[in-house]
């Protein structure tokens, strides 16, 4: 029901914000809109049919998919599609869609740490031979992706330290890799300033918009003080849908700045904190069952790609508000999208099958007994 209402939030969010859009390209909007709820429909049909699988398989191919993944993310940052100073994309042939290989490295990355966590638990307490070989797809994954994709990059690295703690990693290990973040940053930072620029070509990019959040007369802050303005205008109660006017300044109301499009139109009680609320109970419902699945990688891969979302969530409406630097992540399932609503469908759909051995328990034991059944067939 989550997914659904958020879905149905962003086919109205984004038919409205994309006039102006479709003006420039002097295209129709109702393409735009049945380009867009054809993408969700199939996310749908990606979800049930992900839901269906034994979430045993995921751990299984992610051994595969990982190495795929990072295959993927060093084709992107050699041959990738450039845009907007930023190598993240790889154009998919005979569609006219664009693919970006962060949102599919991010999945893999979490359902692969979540299997790594579960066989080596018992070691976890040794850092070289349990936590190392843990962190080493997570330095790969998100070194891959930092040159193009600061918060992308950032974000993984926090989620995977986030799941690495609830696992199990103890006290004095956490300690070591969160200096070791520190570092990590502090090293950035140096290769910035005083590498060529071509080390970090979006190092500058980066700088100035931190800097924007610092300094609000800052003229990179123009997008925050427009998505603020929309913010203002919506009030606290609902004008209804197709009365906001921000569409026709707003930078990217229909992706990037569509929280502050939604509260214009819906007031901040539905728009602003109803849209936060879904996310939460979101993450809400995926701990409650979480921690009482029966595989332990069933219950961190569930939190893992649960915390992925609600954190890009949280990221994007807090580029609205002028918590965060101005980023390029979506709205999860709002934000008019094609492949990244696909890998969000895709997501839900993992957490979906997950949730079936707890609230279906007797699934699960079918399924381990006609795995347990099969070398006795062929023998």
């Amino acid at each position: 029901m989550v997914t659904f209402f958020l879905s149905l939030m962003s086919i109205l969010a984004v038919y409205s914000a994309i006039s102006t859009l479709a003006y420039r390209s002097h295209g129709n909007s109702l393409s735009f809109l049945l380009k867009h709820s054809l993408m969700i429909i199939i996310g749908f049909v990606l979800m049930y049919v992900v839901h269906k699988i034994h979430f045993r398989y995921f751990s299984k191919l992610s051994q595969l998919l990982i190495w795929v993944a990072a295959g993927l993310l060093l084709f992107t940052l050699l041959f990738g599609s450039n845009y907007n100073s930023a190598d993240r994309w790889i154009k998919i042939p005979g569609l006219d869609l664009t693919f970006q290989t962060s949102d599919f490295a991010k999945v893999v990355l979490m359902v692969y740490l979540a299997r790594m966590l579960n066989q080596k638990r018992e070691l976890l307490h040794d850092f070289r031979k349990g936590v190392v070989p843990v962190l080493l797809p997570v330095l790969v994954i998100c070194g891959l992706i930092l040159p193009a994709n600061f918060s992308t990059a950032a974000m993984i690295g926090c989620v995977s330290l986030i799941i690495m703690f609830i696992a199990g990693v103890p006290l004095r290990h956490m300690g070591k890799l969160l200096l070791a973040a520190v570092a990590g940053i502090l090293l950035i930072i140096a290769i910035g300033e005083f590498a060529p620029e071509e080390a970090l070509p979006r190092y500058t990019t980066w700088k100035n918009r931190i800097k924007s959040v610092f300094n609000k007369e800052s003229e990179g802050n123009y997008q925050a003080d427009l998505a603020k303005y929309a913010i203002y205008e919506g009030g606290l109660i609902p004008k209804g849908p197709g009365t906001g006017t921000s569409r026709n300044f707003l930078p990217h109301p229909y992706s990037d700045m569509i929280y502050a499009f939604i509260i214009e139109e819906y007031g901040s009680l539905i728009g602003g904190i109803g849209l936060l609320l879904l996310y939460l109970i979101l993450l809400f419902r995926t701990i409650r069952f979480s921690v009482r699945c029966p595989r332990h990688f069933g219950g961190l891969a569930a939190l893992g790609l649960s915390f992925l979302l609600v954190f890009q969530a949280i990221i994007n409406m807090g580029v609205a508000v002028s918590l965060f630097p101005t980023t390029g992540q979506p709205l999860p399932l709002v934000s008019m999208g094609g492949t990244s609503t696909l890998f969000t469908c895709l997501t839900i759909g993992i957490i979906l099958s997950i949730s079936r051995s707890v609230y279906n328990p007797e699934e699960l034991e079918k399924a381990d007994e006609s795995r347990q059944e099969i070398p006795a067939a062929i023998t």
